[in-house]
């Protein structure tokens, strides 16, 4: 069978509101979720020895923490015995555990390939729910797994469509590589101390936008309730907003999710881009790359 090829792109919060938390554990948001045009590939050879393989250069980054393509595989084959699965490289060129949904990009695009090489494979070999599947990996992979600008709400399962779509943002995109804590996450929460709901709040209604600095405006308002959370957690997101702060040309700059990638916004893609080798300059370890929201 021909190989299939998935992109698997960064995500990224334009914004994130904490609601409160409810007494299992879980948080209720609002986000406004898009995606970049760098990311990760990931190829699926339909009917070869199952395995998983991975190279770029990130890969590196993913010693130690557990395969979500692996799981994946396990989900399906509890999901659907009768998928046919194979082999799966992933090229990882996203940081890891940076706020920027890698993993769960990885395997949203690993679900889309299988999909894609099970198509024709009769009733009795597909999965009618992949969203389901999806949410049985990750809170972000069902937005993943959709890949395009998105209202998330509840627990990050509850996904709308935004009328019109979000119009598109040239952007600088930061990580400054330092070393996370493998619960990096669960310790933002802990820091955030939201507070207990009872009942979860009704769910609110997708904005919409008539052009970007409408959009510009929106960000501006709802912002990142993780953000100061997250640099106790990554204090070196500190030097990374003061960098991007002193960028030329830049308009907003904040924390995706938890973090510690940032992202600032320019007004067009070529001011991003002649932004970018400051960043470089002042902190080639850091990771920084110029990218399309949309």
């Amino acid at each position: 069978m021909i190989s299939i090829r998935e992109f698997a792109p960064a995500k990224i919060n334009l914004t994130l509101e904490i609601v409160g938390r409810l007494s299992n554990g879980y948080h209720q948001l609002n986000s406004l979720v898009t995606f970049a045009d760098v990311g990760d590939v990931v190829s699926f050879d339909p009917g070869e020895p199952a395995r998983v393989t991975v190279d770029g250069p990130m890969a590196g980054g993913l010693s130690g923490h557990p395969n979500i393509l692996e799981t994946a595989f396990s989900a399906l084959r509890e999901e659907q015995p009768k998928l046919v699965l194979g082999a799966v490289h992933l090229e990882k060129h996203l940081p890891v555990a940076a706020g920027i949904g890698g993993g769960s990009a990885d395997a949203a695009a690993l679900l889309r390939a299988v999909r894609r090489g099970n198509t024709g494979n009769g009733v009795w070999g597909q999965i009618t729910d992949w969203r389901f599947v999806a949410g049985s990996l990750g809170a972000d992979v069902p937005v993943c797994f959709e890949g395009r600008p998105c209202w998330m709400t509840g627990f990050g399962h509850e996904l709308r469509e935004i009328a019109g779509g979000a119009p598109s943002l040239a952007a600088v995109l930061v990580n400054p590589m330092a070393e996370v804590p493998r619960d990096k996450t669960a310790r933002v929460f802990r820091a955030l101390g939201a507070s207990q709901m009872r009942v979860l709040i009704a769910e609110t209604k997708p904005p919409t936008f008539s052009d970007r600095a409408v959009l510009l405006e929106f960000m501006r308002a709802r912002g990142n309730h993780l953000a100061a959370a997250a640099q106790t957690v990554v204090p070196e997101i500190a030097a990374v907003m003061d960098a991007l702060g002193g960028l030329p040309g830049i308009e907003y700059a904040a924390v995706s999710g938890a973090g510690p990638t940032c992202f600032g916004i320019f007004p067009d893609r070529g001011k991003a881009e002649a932004a970018l080798p400051r960043i470089v300059a002042a902190h080639p370890r850091w990771w920084a790359v110029a990218a399309t929201l949309g």
